[in-house]
Parts: structure tokens; sequence; C-alpha cells
């Protein structure tokens, strides 16, 4: 829905604020605004989060082996992403420095599974009919209904392998939604052999339709080069995790950042110690944390994380089909770093892809079978887990105290890390496409198309550090303002 009303800026000049709100086909709420004058020039342009969810603070007092259920109710649609990253938090404080290989192995599974089925959701329900019909097409047929009538293949596609990535984590997990797979020191289940064969009779053809997908995308980009290589583009840093040497990794790994030209800032930091390389700041506007690198400061330090980062920032991609597409993908690019916001799509089926292909080379290993779930060791009062969930690094950071309950609880999601570059979208798309002209549903979707790319989960990402910024108007029936309170980041209150 979009909203007009005029304002004034602190100069006194009036403004037209221009709301979309929600904004549509992301999971979770938030909405954009736009500050123009009287020609329709952008002054401002943001992304507000306008969800408040508190699970820091009450997973506080909880039992440190009940968090990694508790943790995926966070979202619907990345729950395996809180549950591993949170299960692998408490490994760190059991003193399971070392799974088995059953239990890592069913993990891994599990994590891929969700790495396929997140994938295929946002991309053939989310993005493509942005993608197939163009951004200014009719708005009624401008959904994943609409691509089911001109596009059924595709949309089969699409569907089958979002079924088939739920499957693996309905049999890794227990169920396709908040399971109970992963539990501090290991996993509470193995593969049986007749859940093996399942899952091993269609993943050859998940494999070529996931090929298939990133022919799509690529052919889309060849055809109009003008457009993917330069909407919402702008430069900035990228972070992931990469395995020991340098390979992409999705479940495991060490922090690795590099700068706009590609160039490394730090490599192969344990993620352990994640709070000496990023510190997060507070704005009033938005309940969502903005980090940064601390070694460059919050205006320089911002980055992007997710397909498009980890694509570029690895060093190679350890599937033969996946690898060689990252190679064509750089080669596209030039040999330098591809900021393009559609360019997330691309770097998208090339993880699908992959996920694909690491799902068949586990489920031709026998320690899926292994009945050796658990390990501990040396109990310890403080875990961190990191993992690359499908929108990017997520960190999961825990205090225990001597009863076994949590004291403290630090969640930096894979959204939250992307909030300064999908502000930074939003302003380059607006600047580009809305500033001067009258506005159309059409040219205010493609500032929905750029937010769409990164895939944001605005359901995870809506807490605060510290004090909650909150905003409380009082207005008649008409609309008409009566009264506004304003409480900032400090606790300040001001009335207007």
């Amino acid at each position: 829905m979009i909203h007009e009303l005029e304002t004034a800026d602190p100069t006194g000049k009036n403004l037209k604020r221009v709301a979309i709100d929600p904004v549509s086909r992301v999971e979770g709420h938030g909405k954009v605004t736009l500050l123009l004058d009287e020609n329709n020039r952008i002054h401002q342009a943001r992304l507000h989060i306008v969800e408040f969810r508190g699970f820091e603070r009450f997973i506080q007092g909880r039992p440190y082996w009940e968090v990694p259920v508790m943790v995926q109710r966070l979202c619907g649609i990345c729950p395996v992403s809180h549950h591993l990253a949170a299960s692998k938090a408490m490994d760190v404080v059991l003193g399971a420095d070392r799974l088995t290989p059953t239990a890592e192995k069913m993990r891994r599974l599990m994590h891929y599974g969700q790495m396929l089925q997140s994938h295929a959701l946002h991309f053939f329900h989310l993005s493509s009919p942005d993608l197939l019909f163009g951004f200014d097409s009719e708005v009624g047929k401008r959904n994943i209904v609409g691509v089911i009538g001109k596009y059924p293949e595709i949309a089969k596609k699409g569907v089958l392998l979002r079924k088939f990535g739920q499957e693996v984590i309905r049999m890794t997990a227990g169920k396709r939604v908040h399971g109970t797979g992963a539990v501090p020191g290991g996993v509470n289940k193995a593969l049986s052999r007749d859940e093996r064969e399942i899952l091993r009779a269609d993943i050859y053809q998940m494999v070529a339709w996931s090929r298939e997908a990133v022919s799509i995308i690529k052919e889309l980009h060849q055809q109009n080069p003008a457009l993917y290589d330069s909407f919402g583009a702008f430069r900035s840093n990228t972070m992931s995790l990469v395995a020991p040497d340098g390979a992409l990794d999705f479940y495991h790994g060490a922090l690795r950042a590099r700068d706009a030209d590609g160039k490394i800032i730090f490599d192969q930091v344990d993620y352990q110690t994640y709070d000496q390389v990023i510190t997060e700041e507070v704005k009033p506007w938005s309940y969502m944390k903005f980090p940064f690198l601390q070694q460059l400061g919050p205006e320089e330090g911002w980055y992007k994380v997710g397909p498009l980062a980890r694509v570029q920032n690895c060093d190679s991609i350890p599937t033969p089909f996946a690898e060689a597409e990252r190679r064509e993908f750089v080669t596209y690019g030039g040999g330098r770093p591809i900021h393009a916001t559609l360019g997330y799509h691309w770097a998208r089926m090339i993880e699908m892809l992959f996920a694909a292909e690491t799902i068949k080379d586990l489920l031709n290993d026998d320690d899926l079978e292994g009945q050796d779930l658990m390990t501990g060791g040396e109990r310890r009062k403080e875990g961190v887990g990191v993992i690359e969930a499908p929108r990017g690094t997520l960190f999961h950071h825990y205090r225990v105290g001597d009863n076994d309950l949590v004291t403290m609880a630090n969640l930096i999601v894979s959204t939250t890390n992307n909030n300064q570059a999908m502000n930074t979208a939003v302003r380059e798309v607006a600047k580009k496409y809305l500033d001067g002209k009258e506005l159309t549903e059409g040219l205010l979707n493609h500032i929905e198309v750029a937010i769409r790319a990164f895939d944001p989960c605005l359901s995870c990402a809506t807490h605060a550090l510290g004090r909650m910024p909150l905003e409380l108007r009082l207005e008649d029936c008409e609309g008409r303002l009566l009264d506004r309170l304003h409480k900032d980041a400090s606790g300040a209150i001001s009335r207007s």
C-alpha cells in the first residue's frame, strides 16, 4: 500500500512523504519512506523495520539446551539456520569441540537442504515475477500465480525444488519447520536406509533443475545487461565464512572480509572473537541494528553478506558444476567485484546448485546411518555459533551461568548485517528511477525489487541493542496528526 502526506524538513521546507507500507514479497514487516520536494526530487529514502521482537531478552533465564529449539521461532522461513547456529554455540558451551562424523554430516545435510529450499522459494516464488514480467508490468499478474500461468514448467520446477529441500529437513530435523534434530553436542537421530534411498532417487533431478535455474538468470543478465549490471549498484565491503582453504562453506569456517575492490581486509578470523572485528550501531528510526567493521568505522566499515558476497569472497566452490558457474560469474565481472544488486539472484542460483551437489555427495556417505551421535567435553560459560544462512552470515552468542541458565544472548542475523546495504540500495534506486518523476506503482516497485534481491528476513532482524526507540502518533479520524511522542535510542523523550 502506498501512502502520501505533507511533512516538513528541519529548515521548514514542505516535503511530500511517500510510504510503501508494507514492503511485499519479503518475510516480515517493513516499510520504505521517501521524502520529496514539490518537483519530486528525492531528499531522503529509508527502509524502516517496524516490528519489535525481544528474543535476546526472553532467552535469558532459560536452560541452555532449550535454546536451539526456542530460537527457531524467530522465523518460519529460515528456522534451520537459527537452530544450527544456536546448536553450534552450545556445542562450545558443552565443550564439544569436535562432533562425531555422523552428527556433523547430518547437520550439514539439514543445512544444505535449508539452503536449497530457501533459495528456490526466494527465486521462483518471490523474485521471478519481477524478473520474468518486468518491474513495471501489470501488478495483477506480477506474482507467483502469473508465473504459473505463463511459465508453468519454471514454476513447477521451483515448487518441486523447494519440496525436496523441505523433505531433507524433515528427515534430518524431524519435521519441515521448527524441528529438533540438532542438540548441544550432536544430533538426536541418524538417517535411515529407506530415507537415504528416497532422497537419492530424486537428487540427480534436483541437480539438473538447479543447473537450469542458473541458466535462466544468466540469460536474463545477457539479454539486458544495461539493467542487470547497473540496477542498485553501489560499492561496499563484503564478508562471509570461508573454509581453511578459502573455499565456500555454508556450515563452518572462519571470517573473511574484502573491500570494494576485492582486496582482503582480514582473513581466517576465528568467529569466537567476532566482537573484536564487528561493532553494532543503533539508529533511532529502525528496530534493526547497523553493524560495521571496527577497523574501518561506521561510515566506511559497513558491508554486504549473502550470496553476492559469498560467491565472490571465496576462492573456489568445492563441487564441479557450481565451481564452473562461479568462474563464469567472475569472468562476467571482468575480474572485478560485481556490486549490482540484481547480481544477488545469479549468485543465489549458483549457491542453490552447490547445495544440490553437496546433498548428492552427502547422501552417498554411509556415515549418515551411523549411531554415534553425541560428544562432549569440558563445560564452558560462553559460546559463539556462526553459520552461513540463506541470506548471509548469522551470529549467535550466548553466556551461560553455573546453573545452566542463559545469562546473555546477542544475535546478529543476516538481514541485520545487510541493513546499511539495503538502505543504500533503496537510495540508489530512488535517485535513479524516481527522482523528478511522477510516482507510479511500477516505479515504486523498483524499490521493492531492490530490497527483495537481498532476500531479507525482517522478522529475524527486528531487535534493538540497548534502549528501544519508539514513536507514538495520535491522529484524528481524517489522519491529521494531533500529537507525537518520540523516544530515541538514548531514552530521551520529545514531543512535536
